[in-house]
């Protein structure tokens, strides 16, 4: 039996994975099938304070700090929580397990949104992406779209410019008033990148009289774009789903502190009522596990 189980290894997890193992509470990471989660997938992670270089740099090192304090992996993804009028929770596993421990910190982070317009989700892995460092090198000198007007969807733009030769922002709003200025400024400066305000896709299908799975991307203003690749930027929603209707989410799938039983915390973009950013993820995470360890520590006299 575990003190504390940590569902999810991207920021908030494994933040809440060290100050769980440095109070010496037996600790396991239930890590999904690889870790990181969005951080990972960061290629320049500069918005941490103190630290340059890779999400999956900063990951590495983080997961290393825990497992040295004595932290647990599995490589396994819950797929349902239980518990008695005690509250000892059993975390049932998608690799056959079941884990019992006194407090759980759910931190699994968050998902991306799909495009839900004709022809995205059968072109999704052909053409239609939710990853630009994941996918962006087999676009290196070809067109792409990036949808979207947020951090992400701009930093995926300039991410994308350094491998396409042609960059489009498609955006329904006039500007990019959600995206920090910095970033806005780059995106504005480079020659790569070139923003269509006040649209938006209306469908995405492949091009007939072309042999190379070139794409025709049609806007709600009727104009039609030849590309490559579209990658989709268009916000999250929390991976929420092995919970039951015991525990009340928002539209969002997120969920807050107050609507959970006695012994489960939650931390990181499954937090309701943050900004999903990687220091907040670090802050609830440590949050959690302080409040995880009072918590077990006041049952325990």
């Amino acid at each position: 039996m575990y003190d504390i189980i940590i569902l999810g290894s991207g920021p908030a997890g494994l933040t809440a994975a060290i100050y769980a193992a440095r109070a010496n509470k037996k600790t396991l990471i239930i890590a999904g099938d690889t870790i990181g989660g969005q951080t990972a997938e960061i290629a320049n992670l500069e918005n941490f304070p103190g630290y340059t270089g890779s999400g999956m740099d900063w990951i590495q090192s983080t997961l290393a700090q825990a497992t040295r304090f004595g932290a647990e992996i599995a490589y396994a993804s819950a797929t349902n929580i239980k518990w008695d009028d005690n509250y000892k929770y059993d975390v049932i596993c998608d690799n056959g397990q079941t884990y019992t421990c006194s407090a759980v910190i759910m931190a699994t982070g968050a998902r991306p949104r799909k495009l839900e317009i004709d022809g995205a989700r059968e072109l999704m892995g052909h053409g239609v992406s939710y990853c630009a460092t994941c996918d962006g090198f087999f676009y290196s000198g070809k067109r792409v779209l990036v949808i979207g007007g947020g951090n992400a969807a701009l930093n995926d733009a300039l991410y994308l410019a350094d491998l396409a030769d042609d960059v489009k922002i498609i955006y329904r709003k006039p500007s990019f008033t959600r995206a920090e200025a910095i970033i806005r400024d780059r995106v504005m400066a480079n020659k790569k990148i070139t923003p269509v305000f006040d649209t938006e896709l209306k469908s995405i299908r492949k091009r007939d009289d072309t042999p190379d799975g070139e794409l025709v991307a049609t806007t709600t203003d009727g104009r039609e774009i030849i590309c490559d690749g579209v990658f989709v930027a268009i916000g999250h929603e929390a991976n929420t789903d092995y919970l039951t209707e015991q525990i009340s989410r928002d539209d969002m799938g997120r969920i807050a502190p107050s609507a959970l039983p006695r012994g489960m915390f939650v931390a990181g973009d499954e937090h309701s009522g943050i900004k999903m950013q990687v220091a907040t993820a670090v802050g609830t995470g440590c949050s959690a596990a302080i409040d995880a360890i009072a918590y077990i520590n006041t049952k325990d006299k």
